[in-house]
């Protein structure tokens, strides 16, 4: 048994943070699913990105959708609802086998949306249904006006995912937007079984920001020890919830928990492990999802034990150290909120114009 069979039996799912043709046309995602229990796969406009204009594989579907599509953003969302759902239905069956707790396939609004709370509903209500599947979720970004979407999709019954969540603070909040949901569903009159929803937090990239802060003021013993902390609070977060009167009354009624997702987990610091955000955060009732090479980094040499309920009085420690030499977490995650907005609408709008380039190559014309 491989360290990721491991980690499944300790209660975490890992899913892979990737999606493009060539993945599911050589049967390698299959294989992942045979060989390592991989239980899902997370898509956003940096994934679709990399897979349109670094492959010739889309092409042909770009050239056929734009003669039935005046702009390059429908033209995307074509692509990438073909996309999603091939995955999904490679993904039936872990759906089937858990009883609807993975085996999901997670598609992004636009990120143009991400502070658009009506358009956000709007596209997610579309894409859920264009998509047709049971094992999709639609991700939302966990911003202030991600909020009261999060809370009507739910109601709606579609499957959520949040993603682009750093802070706690912000955490809390989408927990109420979740329990909310669930309670306006059943208000008007519906099941909440089959309503699945996960909280994506974005680990690395915390890292990245605070390690530069923390050489400054002389506090290496730091590096590389925050998101891991905050991920720990983040799921204690999580068990307060689940073990609150308001959740349970919910449970009776056949709701799912909303797992918390480990995301951006690829290492970024060479001086650092490859496996340091999945190795430190293996708990039950959570997912991982890993880039491939993070994978199979874990495969090759990751080891899996319980590790996210531990040492949680040194997690405490971390994040007081942190106020001790005058580093406000919270600003820290609201801007890394705010770049991670930026950097997705960068990507989109670098895979929109590789479709307008594809088309105006053949002679054709798209616009945004």
């Amino acid at each position: 048994m491989n360290p990721l069979n491991q980690i499944q039996q300790l209660g975490q799912s890992i899913w892979l943070d990737l999606l493009d043709r060539e993945i599911m046309n050589s049967g390698k995602l299959q294989n992942l699913i045979d060989e390592d229990d991989l239980r899902g796969l997370t898509s956003n406009p940096s994934i679709f990105e990399k897979a349109i204009s670094g492959s010739s594989d889309y092409d042909e579907d770009i050239i056929k959708h734009s003669k039935e599509r005046d702009n390059s953003p429908a033209i995307f969302f074509d692509l990438a609802i073909a996309d999603i759902q091939r995955a999904a239905d490679i993904f039936k069956p872990v759906y089937d086998k858990t009883n609807g707790k993975d085996g999901f396939v997670s598609l992004e609004v636009s990120p143009f949306l991400a502070r658009d709370t009506d358009g956000t509903i709007e596209q997610a209500r579309d894409l859920w249904k264009r998509v047709g599947r049971k094992n999709v979720m639609i991700k939302i970004p966990g911003t202030k006006e991600g909020l009261i979407a999060i809370r009507e999709c739910l109601r709606e019954g579609i499957n959520i995912n949040v993603t682009l969540l750093f802070g706690l603070p912000r955490y809390r909040e989408i927990t109420e937007a979740f329990m909310g949901g669930l309670e306006d569903r059943l208000k008007d009159g519906n099941s909440i079984t089959e309503v699945s929803s996960v909280a994506s937090f974005f680990l690395s990239r915390i890292d990245v920001m605070v390690n530069p802060i923390l050489e400054e003021k002389n506090a290496e013993n730091l590096k590389g020890k925050v998101a891991i902390a905050s991920a720990k609070k983040a799921y204690q977060i999580y068990l307060e919830m689940i073990q609150s009167e308001r959740f349970k009354k919910l449970a009776e009624k056949g709701a799912q928990t909303q797992r918390v997702l480990w995301a951006s987990t690829s290492t970024k610091d060479p001086n650092l492990s490859d496996v340091l955000y999945v190795e430190n955060l293996i708990g039950k009732d959570t997912i991982n999802t890993l880039p491939l090479e993070t994978i199979d980094a874990f495969r090759d040499h990751g080891k899996a034990g319980n590790t996210l309920t531990t040492d949680l009085d040194n997690s405490s420690k971390v994040m007081q150290d942190l106020k001790n030499i005058d580093i406000n977490i919270d600003k820290i995650t609201q801007k890394l909120e705010d770049e991670g907005i930026e950097k997705f609408n960068e990507a989109y709008e670098k895979l929109l114009k590789s479709i307008r380039d594809e088309i105006r190559e053949k002679g054709e014309k798209a616009s945004d």
